[in-house]
């Protein structure tokens, strides 16, 4: 079977420069559908075509599929231009020789420099009528130069003469011979340029689809509204497909998404997507541009856009109205760039690396081109230091993974993996070789599920060991630093409060261990402070002398001090709590366990008071110390008697 290669090609060129014969003469089809185009003799809205092209050679032969985009020239449908243009690979930019370089020709020239677009054949079309054909193209390879179309092929047209067609799709051949396919990043996005209904199959949505596949019977999402439907059918060019890949033309059948009284159906501008891609926004974090060109122009193109400034954004299939805020003072001068947050009148759903055009309130002229840096900002820590620094890192390098993991952590502190970058133009894959460069490079360290900025772990991670160190040595008769106010010392520091477990645990597995609710130096030793030691060795004698017949709490503990030291021996283990009144060394109770143990073996059972005689103390201590024991499993009570469990 023979490979496909999808492509995604788009017209572009002034009013009646001959885009739409240009598309019927090499496709066959007509992409002026409406009345009213065929009445006026322009396009006004976007046509479609299919075309196939046999590869340039190559060790494998294989056919060019080439979705097809005719857009409208006139000044009045640039909106819907922009619309079509929005994700192609391809431009076939037509310019008519007997009229040269127009207002639209360098409009459209404009938007597919903003967006990205590098490859293109420019049909210099009506040829037929051209007085000097070699003057005529030396004027047009004039207007590219120092543009990223400057080395486009330049092709000489006539639908009328019949005159290079042939060698206009071998000039398409050859231009996507090293083209890349579209990229399959998982994260399908179908920007919907137009919504039609067919009797017996409801609501049909068509796009060009991007960064993934689409499939019959999946379930999608409608963004901006956020509403779910179910893919019944999908086509590619009037074909029943099960799947459809990126960088094709895709229709898709959606039930139940007509308008109703509670719901709005599906719009141009709308986007098809997974619900795991998260939602739209009204808010975007941007680098623009504005073209050098323009500083040419004596109209007001050539001035600054400025801070506050009403536009419209066109993102996709989209069109959107906003104001531009500035992140320093100053406007948008030709030939200059500049961070910006897009406030959005409307939601709009949009990924980092996006590119999008700027047009003007009224509609009627484009003013910048840009590209997203952030799709999902806060508003309130737009011109925040951390923020300006994250911002300024990703405008350096707008289409690099590493760039934009390493920004995002460096500005939050620590970050999840999972999820990473989900609203991005990147793969899972991209996201993860990027994490493994900066772990390898020492700029992140990867601790459980996170992702934690470097400095900023060994930062907090000596806050954490100097904490717990001071404590130590504060509190030295304290088994350790309670983790609640770990926490609280660390407040300020957190990058998030689920970050603690995590450091906590790290600690735990490098010199730390944490006990009940407190942590400490697996070394640490508790001991009593100075003040304190002699009322320590007083209470142990005390202890010690009467082992197994201990004297009561109240006579052991007469101040402040005592008892300040009966809890430390408590805490440390080695006294034993067995009632109300009644504590006795831990050497004690081993002994008074073994001897119990000992006469239970030798005899099968004892009554208390046996049991009493043998250990040589009183009902005062033997009552407890046998409960305990019928606590911790040791014993059993039978009745009155005792037996071993």
């Amino acid at each position: 079977m023979t490979p496909r290669k999808n492509f995604i090609l788009a017209t572009a060129g002034h009013v009646d420069h001959g885009k739409s014969a240009l598309v019927k003469a090499l496709t066959g089809t007509d992409p002026d559908r409406l009345p009213e185009e065929k009445a006026r003799g322009i396009t006004i809205d976007l046509g479609f075509a299919h075309l196939e092209l046999p590869s340039a050679g190559g060790p494998q032969s294989s056919t060019l599929h080439l979705g097809i985009v005719d857009v409208p020239g006139h000044e009045d449908f640039v909106k819907n231009m922009v619309a079509g243009v929005g994700s192609v690979d391809l431009a076939l930019f037509a310019i008519a020789a007997d009229d040269g370089w127009m207002p639209q020709t360098e409009e459209h020239l404009q938007i597919l420099t903003y967006l990205g677009i590098t490859r293109a054949v420019i049909a210099l079309t009506k040829i037929d009528l051209a007085q000097d054909e070699p003057a005529a193209i030396a004027r047009v390879r004039e207007k590219l130069a120092g543009t990223p179309l400057a080395g486009a092929p330049i092709v000489p047209t006539s639908v009328v003469a019949d005159r290079g067609l042939d060698e206009l799709k071998t000039a398409l051949t050859r231009v996507l011979a090293d083209a890349p396919l579209a990229h399959d990043v998982g994260k399908p996005r179908l920007s919907v340029d137009r919504v039609f209904t067919l009797r017996g199959i409801g609501t049909v949505v068509t796009g060009t689809l991007t960064g993934g596949e689409l499939h019959r019977g999946q379930n999608v999402v409608l963004q901006p509204s956020g509403r779910t439907t179910r893919i019944r059918t999908v086509q590619n060019h009037n074909r029943d497909v099960e799947v459809s890949g990126p960088g094709t033309r895709t229709a898709l059948n959606l039930p139940d998404v007509e308008d109703s009284a509670d719901t709005t159906g599906v719009r141009r501008g709308d986007v098809i997507t997974l619900a795991e891609l998260g939602g739209a926004g009204e808010l975007l974090d941007v680098l623009l541009e504005k073209s050098a060109r323009l500083a040419n122009l004596k109209t007001a193109l050539a001035r600054p856009l400025k801070d506050g400034a009403l536009v419209r954004v066109h993102l996709g299939s989209a069109n959107v109205p906003a104001r531009v805020a500035f992140l320093e003072k100053g406007g948008l001068g030709p030939g200059d760039q500049a961070i910006a947050e897009l406030r959005l009148e409307l939601p709009l759903f949009a990924f980092a690396g996006d590119r999008f055009i700027l047009r003007d309130w009224s509609g009627q002229t484009t003013l910048a081109g840009g590209i997203v840096l952030d799709a999902d900002p806060a508003r309130e820590e737009f011109r925040s230091e951390s923020c300006r620094a994250f911002l300024k890192a990703r405008a350096r390098s707008p289409e690099d993974a590493v760039t934009f993991v390493a920004s995002l952590v460096a500005r939050q502190g620590a970050v999840r993996r999972a999820g990473l970058l989900i609203k991005s133009r990147f793969s899972s894959t991209q996201v993860r070789d990027a994490l493994d460069r900066l772990v390898a490079e020492k700029r992140v360290v990867e601790v459980g599920e996170w992702a934690v900025d470097t400095a900023r772990w060994d930062h907090l991670r000596q806050s954490a060991i100097n904490a717990i160190d001071a404590a130590h040595r504060v509190q030295p008769d304290r088994s350790g630093l309670l983790l609640t106010e770990l926490r609280a010392a660390l407040a300020g520091e957190l990058p998030s409060q689920d970050v603690f477990e995590v450091l906590t645990a790290d600690l735990c597995s490098n010199g730390f261990t944490q006990a009940g609710v407190a942590i400490r130096r697996t070394a640490h030793q508790p001991a009593l402070p100075p003040e304190l030691r002699a009322v320590g060795a007083q209470l142990r004698s005390l202890l010690s002398a009467r082992l197994l017949d201990p004297p009561s709490r109240k006579e052991l503990t007469p101040d402040a001090a005592s008892r300040q030291v009966l809890r430390f021996l408590l805490q440390t283990g080695e006294a034993i709590d067995l009632g109300a009144d009644v504590v006795m060394l831990a050497e004690g109770f081993a002994r008074a366990t073994e001897t119990v143990k000992r006469f239970l073996r030798e005899r099968g059972s004892a009554t208390a008071s046996e049991l009493r005689q043998t250990l040589g103390t009183t009902r005062r201590v033997v009552i407890p110390l046998l409960e305990r024991l019928d606590r911790e499993g040791v014993t059993r009570r039978e009745g009155d008697r005792r037996v071993l469990r």
